[in-house]
C-alpha cells in the first residue's frame, strides 16, 4: 500500500516553470509505475506523464501536448517522483495528481492517488 503527497503547485505566468514533487510512503515504491494526471474544471482526468523502472532501464511516456516541455523523473531512494514543467501555457492550468499503479495512460490502472496540487498559469 502507498500514500502519496504532492507539493509544488502554484500560480505562474505563461512561459514560466514549476516543479511538482510527490512523496510516497510504503516499502514497494520502486515496483510501481508512477504517473502524473491533471484535471481541469468540468473536464475528465487526463494522463500527463508516467515513469517506470525495470532493472537499469527507465521508461517514460508523455501526453503529446507536454512532450518537450515537461520532464518526469523519480528517485527511488527518496521515494519521490517529480514533474518539471517548463514553458507553461494557460491550458496547463489544472489540479495535478500523482498516482501509483501498474502503468499506462488509463487512470483506472492506478491504485493510489495523492490529494492533488493546483497549478494555475496566467496569460
Amino acid at each position: 500500500q502507498a500514500q502519496l503527497v504532492e507539493s509544488g503547485g502554484g500560480l505562474v505566468q505563461a512561459g514560466g516553470s514549476l516543479r511538482l514533487s510527490c512523496a510516497a510512503s510504503g516499502r514497494t515504491f520502486s515496483d510501481y509505475t508512477m504517473g502524473w494526471f491533471r484535471q481541469a474544471p468540468g473536464k475528465e482526468r487526463d494522463f500527463v506523464a508516467s515513469i517506470s523502472t525495470t532493472g537499469v532501464y527507465t521508461y517514460t511516456y508523455y501526453l503529446d501536448s507536454v512532450q518537450g516541455r515537461f520532464t518526469i523523473s523519480r528517485d527511488n531512494a527518496k521515494k519521490t517522483v517529480y514533474l518539471q514543467m517548463n514553458s507553461l501555457k494557460p491550458e496547463d492550468t489544472a489540479v495535478y495528481y500523482c498516482a501509483a499503479g501498474s502503468g499506462g495512460r488509463d487512470p483506472r490502472a492506478y491504485n493510489y492517488w495523492g490529494q492533488g496540487t493546483q497549478v494555475t498559469v496566467s496569460s
